[in-house]
């Protein structure tokens, strides 16, 4: 399955305000970025198709896999000056890089990579700044039995706020974690259908949009995830991640220790979610052609294929 990556957005809470800052999938935890471990994630489940829908900062997302190091995180041998890697991260990776606009809503840069999905019943997406542990094609799998038109992995809140129970006169009544409350909220890893596309007006949300059309028709599917999940929507939190990294303390990181999984088993499926029904709707509005792309290249220590629109 192809996936869909946003990381064209600004990340304001994760700016310094310093000259040069770089995107938010473009912090490094270790010596790689966000953006390379989300995508690892992928491609340890078989999905190594990517689409990079850029926007801010898109230079140096570019400049970082056309200059792929192989051997920052491999082992290789030196001989008679020449490199001979013993392994590869990328190289049978496909990325498509697609300018999305600067300030585009998550939605708008969907639209904008639409024509790249051609022929995708299903493709997955993801904001490029979580983390998790969670069981890809266990969600893929249930999302693919319920017929549902979009899925949301959904976690519970990573907060460290305590919700207060007010009762007569202003006294308290009872103090709760807010992790701990049965709320769930969502975590960003998303499996889609052609379908989220009739609902995403031009300049609309993922999520506020298109998402909430479907669940209105009932056609949204949540996949709970209480495991390990990891947000970085701060410094405080990507320093966090980093510093878990180098202690070895990575869940995140199933590469690292566990074998490439085959296809989920009857006998492991949970029950399947009851089928949803697929609602009468009018033909989707045309949308306007994205622009032309040039086709891809085969780059030599980087990944398979890189196209650049």
């Amino acid at each position: 399955m192809k996936v869909v990556l946003f990381c064209g957005g600004y990340g304001t809470r994760m700016r310094t305000g310093t000259p040069g800052d770089v995107p938010k999938p473009m912090q490094l935890v270790g010596p790689r970025p966000l953006i390379w471990h989300v995508m690892r994630y992928y491609a340890h489940f078989g999905h190594t198709e990517f689409i990079l829908c850029l926007g801010y900062g898109a230079h140096h997302i570019k400049d970082f896999f056309l200059n792929y190091q192989e051997t920052t995180s491999n082992d290789f041998v030196l001989r008679a000056g020449r490199v001979e890697l013993l392994s590869t991260d990328i190289s049978e990776w496909s990325i498509s890089f697609v300018q999305t606009g600067i300030a585009s809503p998550i939605g708008e840069r969907l639209r904008r990579v639409r024509d790249h999905l051609d022929g995708e019943e299903m493709f997955l997406a993801n904001y490029a700044d979580v983390l998790t542990d969670a069981p890809l094609p266990e969600i893929v799998d249930r999302f693919a039995r319920s017929g549902a038109g979009a899925s949301m992995m959904v976690v519970p809140p990573a907060d460290t706020f305590h919700c207060i129970e007010l009762g007569e006169r202003g006294t308290v009544g009872g103090i709760t974690p807010v992790s701990e409350m049965p709320l769930w909220v969502n975590g960003g890893y998303f499996v889609l259908r052609q379908e989220i596309f009739d609902h995403i007006p031009e300049g609309g949300d993922l999520v506020a949009d298109g998402c909430a059309e479907l669940a209105k028709r009932g056609r949204l599917l949540a996949y709970p995830h209480r495991g390990y999940w990891r947000p970085t929507d701060t410094v405080k939190e990507r320093v966090a991640l980093d510093e878990a990294y180098s202690r070895g303390d990575r869940p995140w990181a199933l590469w690292e220790r566990e074998p490439v999984p085959g296809p989920v088993t009857a006998s492991e499926r949970d029950p399947a979610p009851a089928p949803v029904p697929a609602p009468e709707r009018e033909p989707a509005p045309v949308l306007g052609q994205a622009p032309e792309y040039e086709p891809a290249a085969v780059l030599e220590g980087g990944p398979a294929a890189v196209t650049v629109t």
